[in-house]
């Protein structure tokens, strides 16, 4: 069972997610943790992987690190997605089982589902259909390191989990508008907006899709929670339950920062899923629920925003 003194290895240490793990774990009193700089360990490089988890025996591996990126990079780049992703995921989770770690959390995605998957999406939806086609390179390996985990377990014993997020925002994010996620690009092309004085705000697509967001502070808090429990699912959904289309969210940042623009779409670019929004119904029932608060989240990332401006 994982306690407070237990050896805790976060890979992923400096992107949004694994740092906001990193900050949950140290504020509930875990101090056992470590982690690596790239330069040190590279976690394309098997045998430095390999050798790490051997050499420092965690009693919990923690898989935040990832290739990630918003639409644009996603299909851009596939081929680049589904081999770090991969590669990634399978010296942690392998390397994990030689080392004899018998604790494992592997974080998803919400883009998992098929395309037209029923909303909201269950556990039991995946492959179901066919996956939508910008990011199905990176949800393919996301679906590789759930099965990966959920058999390691079953044949060896072991406690390996994977949890599944929503799109996640919060300090730390990436706004860089060629990789980026579309809540933080939104974000940075309205504050652009503002500063320079323009009138329109330029969207990518129809603005229709729906999208779940939680802040990624109560995904640390529920990745906390779940690692002190033992699951037998082959993966759980982690969320808010709630979704609202992208012109909403664009209209909820104008709002919050105190303009108004007037929003042009660009119909020629990718919508992505028309709606993803997860059913959290299996989560509770082991006692975890949501404390998701969008304006609470969003004044915190909009406060770490202006501090990187």
């Amino acid at each position: 069972m994982i306690n407070k003194k237990s050896k805790i290895f976060v890979a992923g240490h400096k992107g949004m997610v694994g740092s906001a793990i990193i900050r949950k774990l140290k504020k509930k009193g875990f101090s056992n943790i470590i982690f690596a700089e790239k330069k040190k360990l590279n976690l394309l490089d098997q045998d430095k992987v390999f050798k790490f988890l051997k050499k420092n025996k965690p009693d919990l591996v923690i898989i935040a690190a990832a290739r990630v990126g918003g639409i644009q990079a996603n299909s851009n780049f596939k081929q680049i997605f589904i081999y770090e992703n991969l590669q990634i995921q399978n010296n942690l989770i392998h390397g994990s089982y030689l080392a004899k770690v018998k604790n494992l959390i592997f974080l998803g995605s919400s883009c998992i589902y098929p395309k037209f998957c029923k909303q909201p999406m269950k556990e039991s939806y995946l492959l179901s259909g066919k996956l939508e086609e910008t990011n199905d390179a990176y949800a393919i390996a996301k679906i590789a390191g759930i099965t990966m985990c959920y058999n390691y377990s079953l044949k060896y014993k072991l406690n390996y989990q994977s949890l599944m997020p929503p799109n996640l925002y919060g300090p730390g994010d990436n706004y860089d508008l060629k990789t980026s996620h579309f809540f933080p690009a939104l974000l940075k092309k309205i504050y652009l907006a503002k500063i320079k004085r323009k009138k329109i705000l330029n969207v990518w697509g129809t603005g229709k899709p729906r999208r779940e967001l939680m802040f990624v502070e109560d995904f640390a808090d529920a990745l906390i929670y779940f690692m002190k429990k033992k699951t037998k699912e082959p993966f759980i959904n982690i969320g808010v339950g709630k979704d609202f289309t992208i012109e909403w969210y664009a209209r909820y940042i104008m709002k919050k920062l105190g303009v108004k623009l007037k929003i042009c779409y660009d119909k020629n670019r990718f919508d992505g899923m028309p709606k993803k929004c997860l059913d959290i119904s299996l989560a509770k029932k082991y006692g975890w629920k949501p404390t998701n608060n969008l304006d609470y989240g969003f004044d915190l990332t909009l406060r770490d925003f202006l501090k990187i401006r």
